[in-house]
């Protein structure tokens, strides 16, 4: 998704409470990526049995710890959680049609390069998923 504060390209994410990974990381690709508050309740029922699917199948923790961002300060650190889900089918993101919501601009799929300029950290949380899942990881393109 491109960020609306700043035209940064960035991995779905928002703030998580104590014990709420899961539920978090569902809610918040849900309102960032599909739009869900703008959806009707029907929608928004369909939606959370496609991301419940998606995040039952296999998935890793990418990263865990303290990382770079433009938003700490002297006395607050981003403490974050990366994880990926990998929809190996297609079956459950074929069904999700992409819409910016939320602190969104934009939101579509991108083809990862060193022009992309990426929040914070994320370009680092990008390569560790290139390199565990064996795919191509460039920081340089040839023209």
């Amino acid at each position: 998704m491109e960020r609306k504060d700043g035209g940064e390209w960035a991995i779905p994410g928002g703030v998580v409470g104590p014990g709420e990974i899961s539920a978090a990381l569902k809610r918040e690709f849900a309102e960032e990526a599909v739009n869900s508050s703008q959806k009707p309740r029907a929608d928004t029922q369909e939606l959370e049995k496609q991301l419940h699917k998606l995040c039952s199948q296999e998935h890793f923790v990418v990263y865990k710890g303290y990382v770079g961002d433009p938003r700490h300060t002297d006395n607050v650190w981003m403490d974050t959680e990366a994880v990926n889900y990998h929809d190996e089918t297609g079956e459950v993101m074929d069904l999700l049609s992409l819409e910016a919501g939320d602190d969104a601009e934009k939101v579509r799929w991108v083809d990862i390069n060193d022009k992309l300029k990426l929040y914070a950290s994320h370009s680092q949380f990008l390569q560790l998923v290139a390199e565990k899942r064996g795919a191509h990881w460039s920081e340089h393109y040839p023209e």
